[in-house]
């Protein structure tokens, strides 16, 4: 049975497809039964067009012909399943792959769930139940959320990797287990390891082979083959024949920062496809929040310059998030205001017309920083 916390694929190796799209390209990875997903699987595809992401995916699978643990590293709804899927999928591994949400569980359940238990252990453990590492026996076992799992747990798991053995809840008995394990985070677990929530020897231990997915705004050349691979599959779905993404809507995803990365654009082609007209998706069809989506939708003459300075701007802007200093957002906010109000020789209306916000909202802000 699948839950939210708990993806059982015991039946056959899963291989998350590999095909062309629109784009001519291979390299894009889905779930074979992807509509039948639940939506707790954050990113239902992952495309390798970009030249960043190309050059990630040789590193995943020279990882994938290797038994090491792997930790992957980045933004909620960067594919951190399918890249773990797909090293499973790549290696020698004939068991079933188990994904298992590690902060899905309360503290007191997590050791039972993590490693079994033996039969009237507890109240309601009617019978014995193996545990997720003995239902990956053979396979792979990707621990998602490995920063959500409680110290104690940590101290547990730490002893099972080193030894590849299990002890049921309520047994002595150790019981051998072959597993790779694969975890994933979302946070930096090295600040973690500061604010002593996260141990660093179960860090160094998991972080043998290392693997950061950028989040979607860092490779632009991945936006436009998964929107085609969504609106194929939903305009299937909605019975249109064909569908195209026009040219507006293509300026529109690449202008946006999809903050929520691809769980977050597949929601908006989704919604596109219910409102647009005749299997055509249209800028104003996305229902972006991003005044820059909309601006650059509404400029085709200019769309070539402008791209190329939203892509640097948005370079320079992700170095900071590697070491962000505090209120790194209140701060590029003034630093954006203040460009504005120079640019406009201090005349605010002016200025809140060239930044699309309200005179008010511009007087709050200016307030604010003192920039009056």
């Amino acid at each position: 049975m699948e839950t939210s916390a708990l993806r059982v694929f015991a039946d056959e190796k899963p291989r998350p497809q590999r095909g062309r799209n629109a784009f001519g390209t291979r390299n894009l990875l889905s779930f074979p039964d992807a509509d039948a997903q639940t939506l707790s699987i954050r990113a239902k595809a992952l495309a390798f067009s970009d030249p960043r992401s190309a050059r990630l995916l040789d590193h995943i699978e020279r990882i994938a012909r290797s038994d090491a643990s792997a930790l992957i590293v980045g933004e909620t709804g960067t594919g951190k399943e399918l890249v773990a899927r797909h090293i499973h999928a790549c290696s020698e591994r004939g068991g079933p792959f188990v994904a298992v949400n590690c902060g899905a569980f309360s503290e007191t359940l997590i050791e039972a769930e993590l490693f079994g238990h033996e039969a009237g252990v507890y109240t309601g453990a009617t019978q014995a139940r193996p545990g997720w590492f003995e239902a990956a026996q053979g396979g792979t076992l990707f621990l998602d959320e490995i920063g959500d799992l409680p110290l104690a747990m940590q101290v547990k798991l730490l002893r099972v990797l080193q030894e590849r053995q299990v002890v049921r809840l309520g047994s002595r008995q150790a019981l051998a287990v072959d597993v790779r394990v694969i975890a994933a985070t979302n946070v930096e677990l090295t600040r973690a390891i500061e604010a002593r929530h996260f141990r660093a020897d179960l860090f160094y231990r998991l972080n043998v082979a290392t693997i950061a997915l950028p989040p979607l705004r860092e490779r632009s050349g991945d936006i436009l083959p998964i929107a085609e691979h969504f609106a194929a599959r939903y305009g299937r779905r909605l019975g249109f024949e064909s569908v195209r993404i026009g040219a507006g809507a293509s300026r529109a995803l690449l202008a946006h920062d999809w903050p929520g990365n691809i769980r977050e654009l597949e929601n908006a082609i989704h919604f596109a496809l219910i409102v647009c007209c005749d299997g055509v998706i249209e800028a104003a069809d996305l229902n972006l929040r991003s005044r820059t989506s909309a601006a650059l939708a509404e400029a085709p003459t200019a769309e070539p310059a402008e791209s190329a300075l939203f892509a640097g701007l948005a370079r320079e802007i992700g170095k900071f998030m590697h070491n962000p200093p505090d209120n790194l957002f209140r701060q590029i906010e003034k630093l954006l205001v203040g460009i504005a109000l120079r640019e406009c020789g201090g005349n605010q209306v002016h200025t809140a017309r060239l930044l699309g916000i309200s005179r008010n909202t511009l007087r709050t802000l200016l307030r604010r920083d003192g920039l009056n």
